[in-house]
């Protein structure tokens, strides 16, 4: 007889199995998720406006941040998975949220990022995206579906960095109560930014990474500060004490599988794309085409192809552009562009501690 299924990596395969896994969700109307007690407010956000209809009728729909503050939104027995998270706020707050996340009781949060980027969303510029794990709809809807196993417990914090209270914040978690394997590995996130990157120097996607597990992909806001073209710089990983990259790309467009510049078919200009596992979906150009201040988002999502390692791991983009030829012969210009990157990945625990985001003027898109 076929063991019972614990409701976990779901698909068409498996959509038809009956699992002993138990539903639940977190939102302002339920927000500790017991069972039966959704839509049981009687104060909230929509109190007011369902003044004539009563009690069960959208009275607790979102929440209000506080200014500067830290406001918890799911606190999770486990053993369990978090398997869908949605949110919807204003897109002039995609900066100055913080989203955390801490598994099985760890001092330091797994996941510490902006709550645009997290979502390929860093330039405060709502943009659709179409990915697997990372759905983006109209307007901002913000969608998570990366699989954030645990076995003891799970805390989700959202940090408003910002002096003004961020109203009309909107959130659903959804999660199942099951059996996690021992072998599965726990949902990490970093952003970091440099701007602008200093002349000659390599960014830094990720390091500091020790442990086992695998490098799932990054989402890239790259912010040009040149004129021409910028992404001729590799991607490289460093694997379990590499002193050299064991995979080293051979231009930024290539490794976010675009070709050629990103150039549309028979005309001048970018053609965004949004697919699966990759995408470069978004391109505010101020001043034409490649030209100073274009702003771009780009992810990799390595789902099909998992970087493993097993014991550390350092993760290196290069930003190179063009000089003018000399002596016939073209140069390479190492750029001085705003970079800032969201790295996802899973490991075992504990994992070292990352800085906090405390500073606002340093996330600011300006």
């Amino acid at each position: 007889m076929n063991s019972e299924f614990n409701g976990l990596n779901m698909g068409l395969g498996t959509i038809a199995r009956l699992s002993p896994a138990k539903s639940r969700s977190i939102s302002a109307e339920n927000m500790d998720g017991a069972p039966g007690q959704g839509g049981r407010a009687t104060e909230g956000t929509g109190a007011d406006a369902a003044r004539e209809l009563g009690h069960g009728w959208k009275v607790s729909p979102s929440v209000h941040l506080p200014p500067e503050s830290v406001t918890p939104i799911a606190d999770i027995e486990g053993p369990a998975q978090i398997q869908h998270i949605w949110f919807a706020c204003r897109p002039e707050y995609f900066r100055s949220l913080v989203f955390r996340a801490y598994w099985d009781n760890e001092d330091n949060p797994s996941v510490e990022a902006p709550l645009g980027d997290l979502f390929c969303n860093g330039w405060t510029e709502p943009v659709m995206v179409n990915s697997l794990p990372v759905s983006v709809n109209a307007v901002g809807a913000l969608n998570s579906y990366w699989p954030m196993p645990f076995h003891k417990h799970a805390r989700i914090e959202i940090v408003n960095l910002s002096p003004e209270p961020a109203n009309g914040f909107y959130y659903q978690v959804d999660y199942t109560l099951t059996d996690v394997p021992e072998d599965v590995a726990y949902f990490h996130a970093q952003w970091r930014r440099v701007n602008p990157l200093p002349y000659k120097d390599v960014y830094t996607v990720l390091d500091n990474v020790q442990g086992r597990g695998h490098y799932a992909g990054v989402y890239v806001a790259w912010g040009s500060n040149n004129n021409g073209w910028w992404g001729e710089g590799e991607m490289k990983f460093y694997l379990d004490g590499d002193e050299w990259p064991t995979i080293c790309g051979t231009g930024t467009e290539d490794y976010f599988g675009g070709a050629w510049g990103f150039h549309g078919v028979g005309r001048e200009g970018y053609q965004t794309y949004s697919t699966p596992y990759l995408g470069f979906h978004q391109v505010i150009e101020p001043d034409g085409f490649q030209r100073s201040q274009t702003r771009f988002g780009m992810y990799r999502w390595h789902i099909m192809d998992p970087i493993r390692f097993e014991q550390d791991l350092q993760v290196t983009l290069q930003a190179l552009g063009w000089r003018k030829p000399k002596e016939g012969k073209r140069r390479y210009l190492a750029l001085q562009d705003d970079i800032a990157s969201t790295a996802v990945w899973y490991q075992t625990e504990p994992h070292n501690p990352s800085p906090l985001l405390t500073d606002l003027d340093h996330l600011e898109v300006v």
